[in-house]
């Protein structure tokens, strides 16, 4: 019998202790995706995946441990110094090995006691003579294993930074013990070794775009390189043609977000991060059916590559106590269309007659990242798992729509088991259509949140109201803070009430859509004014800096629970940032985006929206309590189907002849693997790091073609002839 998370009431911003004044730095007191608008098979047995060798067998996984440098100090010469360092020793251990000894080490000991801490110090951190496994035998000692504001960090591939957090947050990094969930990012935010609360905890979170999914205008440099290339699927076929794909996509993950990155992000008052990847960082299809030429068709993306880095993100944000949103951003067939679903054009997932059979696919992606994520070395980094990004509802369908994410649920929860503390919650984008609509959704559910992206940017509009209106907080901004809180705020709390946990997982302080590929390669904007003076921050004045600062916070007070779009836009070719508002780093260090997000607290009210927060508390089978996983008998009756009754846009008399894949092929096991360094290792811990499949009675196989059956391009389908018969298989 699962214990009952407890039920707290909804804390919004104004009941958070308040900031501490950090000196130098105070600040001045669409309904429609964004980022563009464009417009025989193999015989039994053989499945047409592409995926490295580290995602099959259930070997032993690579390992890649890499130890901190060492903590020891040089003795001291004479008495006064020796008398100094004894009680600067005092000092630091009071203040240091104690808080971390009860924060950090004691709650950890109820799931280990392979970790211990000593008393020693250097630069901020605390030191470790553990042994790993807990077994005897020397340990490296003086291995720094968490620090402050101020302690040195060692990163995995072996370079060292002063880690700089002034909200007592705390990292945690001990090579005896990898998967101490101890670290906390600020003072407010649990320890991710805490259960998170979502009637209690605020998420202030920021996503990491256009490093697993590439987009044109957040890594525009990689576009500019092929102007022809309009998506993913464009720029690795010119990649794979010219003979640098590897090469330069490995550099891509590798160098675009780093360590650093997710240290600051923790420095920054932020505790969250949404993690767009793609279905190719598990496998690709090389044969994807036929074209109309007869040849056959192979997903270009480069296949399997990604996850090793991913899964030192996920050692990263376990260091710096970050919690992961993780979202699968891209779904075989694409289910939008747009250029962040892998290729711009068609909607193939669950829509014409290849959408099943894509959906089939989309299905065993989820399975692998789940039966990964749920994992106990992995349950308290990746609390939330958002399973589909930006399906488009009104094309998809919504009883369509909503008969897979039954399907989904089910399987999730058949793997992770039912209530609180038994895997991730599961997010659902609205589709577009509004949070009103999605009331009352699947009532009886176990642990599922909905997922809304507002924009300003893309509500087709000229969008020309000054913003550089003053400096004063109480002026700047001109109408668009208000805007922010009365298109908004409202519609959260009430969602709340009526579907259960609501989140912004994208919003930008892009009051317009201007920006170096923002609406795609060759896109058109719909601003009203002169694009190229938003496209360069260093041109901005002091008071359209105020103006976009005073939006960012009331989009936050609004929203309450959110992710910003996004943390880093790289540079063009020209070296600068042509789309500054769109990145949160940069942001922070131009002065229009808060140092500590805690002061975006009674902004609405400040404007004249003052709406009452959700009071709480959440329905127990909200967040798995009594009742989680009973969905009621009108949900399941209308929509409990898979594959749904009906698909959009298939030719009359269709729906019989609908291809679909058999599931006989391997099962795809996600491994702990990270990407080799330079670095030697000097400790291999004895601890598990998994078998990537938590779920030993999950033994069904995947989807494959069936054999003798020719299946038409499932990425092209709409535009070619559907089947007028239906194949069973070779005879």
């Amino acid at each position: 019998m699962q214990e009952r998370e407890h039920e707290a009431p909804f804390v919004p911003y104004s009941d958070y202790p308040p900031p501490r004044p950090l000196a130098g730095t105070e600040s001045p007191g669409g309904s429609e995706s964004y980022r563009d608008e464009r417009a025989s098979y193999p015989p039994a047995g053989v499945s047409p995946n592409n995926s490295s060798a580290l995602l099959d067998a259930r070997g032993e996984p690579e390992s890649d441990w890499v130890k901190g440098s060492s903590g020891h100090s040089k003795g001291m010469g004479t008495l006064a110094r020796v008398l100094l360092g004894l009680s600067a020793l005092v000092v630091v251990a009071a203040a240091v090995v104690l808080p971390v000894y009860f924060v950090v080490i004691k709650p950890h000991h109820k799931h280990s006691s392979s970790s211990a801490s000593s008393s020693g110090t250097s630069t901020g951190g605390t030191t470790s003579t553990s042994t790993p496994g807990g077994g005897t035998g020397p340990n490296v000692v003086g291995a720094v294993t968490t620090g402050g504001d101020g302690s040195t960090v060692t990163t995995s591939t072996g370079e060292t930074f002063v880690y700089s957090n002034k909200f007592a947050g705390y990292w945690v990094d001990d090579p005896a013990d990898p998967f101490n969930d101890g670290a906390s990012p600020n003072s407010w935010t649990p320890p991710l070794n805490t259960s998170w609360d979502f009637a209690k905890n605020r998420i202030n979170g920021v996503n990491l775009g256009g490093w697993f999914v590439l987009e044109p205008f957040i890594v525009p440099d990689l576009f500019q390189a092929y102007p022809s290339a309009k998506d993913e699927w464009d720029l690795t076929t010119l990649m794979a043609a010219d003979g640098t794909l590897q090469t330069k996509m490995e550099n891509h993950y590798a160098t675009f977000i780093t360590e650093q990155d997710i240290a600051q992000i923790a420095g920054a008052g932020l505790n969250w991060v949404r993690l767009p990847i793609p279905f190719w960082a598990i496998s690709t299809w090389t044969d994807v059916g036929v074209a109309p030429d007869g040849s056959t068709v192979s997903e270009p993306f480069l296949p399997s590559v990604a996850w090793k880095y991913i899964v030192r993100m996920l050692g990263w944000a376990r260091k710096y106590g970050i919690r992961v949103n993780l979202d699968l951003h891209t779904i075989p067939g694409s289910q939008n269309g747009l250029n962040h679903s892998g290729k711009f054009g068609q909607i193939n997932f669950l829509n014409g007659f290849m959408g099943v059979a894509n959906a089939q696919r989309a299905l065993d992606y989820v399975r692998a990242l789940t039966e990964f994520i749920t994992q106990p070395e992995y349950q308290n980094v990746v609390p939330m798992f958002g399973i589909m990004n930006e399906a488009k509802l009104t094309v998809i369908g919504r009883p369509q729509l909503t008969s897979y994410y039954i399907q989904a649920h089910d399987m999730i929860r058949g793997i992770t088991g039912l209530g609180a503390g038994n895997g991730a919650y599961i997010s659902l984008h609205d589709g577009f259509d509004g949070l009103s609509n999605w009331a009352d959704f699947l009532q009886g559910s176990d642990r599922i949140i909905l997922d809304s992206h507002p924009y300003f940017a893309f509500n087709g509009q000229p969008n020309t109201d000054p913003v550089d209106t003053g400096t004063d907080p109480s002026s700047a901004g001109g109408v668009w803070p208000k805007k922010a809180c009365t298109g908004w705020a409202a519609s959260f709390v009430k969602s709340r009430s009526a579907f259960g946990i609501t989140l912004a997982g994208e919003w930008s302080t892009s009051i317009n859509d201007c920006g170096l590929y923002l609406r795609g390669v060759n896109g058109t904007t719909t601003y009203g004014g002169n694009c190229a003076d938003w496209q360069d921050a260093s041109q901005w004045s002091a008071e359209t800096k105020a103006g976009i600062l005073q939006v960012a916070l009331a989009s936050m007070d609004a929203f309450q629970d959110w992710f910003f779009w996004t943390w880093k836009i790289g540079n063009t070719t020209s070296g600068i940032v042509e789309s500054p508002l769109w990145s949160y780093q940069l942001g922070m260090q131009g002065g229009w985006m808060p140092i500590d997000p805690r002061t975006a607290s009674g902004k609405c009210a400040a404007v004249g929206v003052d709406v009452a927060p959700f009071a709480g508390p959440y329905s127990a089978y909200q967040t798995g309590g009594s009742g989680a996983g009973t969905i009621v008998a009108s949900s399941l009756s209308s929509f409990g189907q898979f594959p749904p009754a009906t698909i959009s846009n298939l030719p009359s008399g269709a729906m019989g002849f609908l291809p679909t894949y058999t599931a006989t092929a391997g099962i795809q096991t996600l491994s702990y693997v990270m990407p080799a360094v330079s670095v030697t290792p000097t400790a291999t811990p004895t601890v598990s790091v998994g078998s990537g499949w938590v779920d030993a009675s999950d033994t069904a196989s995947f989807v494959t073609a069936v054999a003798g059956c020719t299946y038409t391009d499932a990425w092209s389908a709409l535009s070619l002839p559907a089947p007028t018969a239906l194949c069973t298989g070779a005879a």
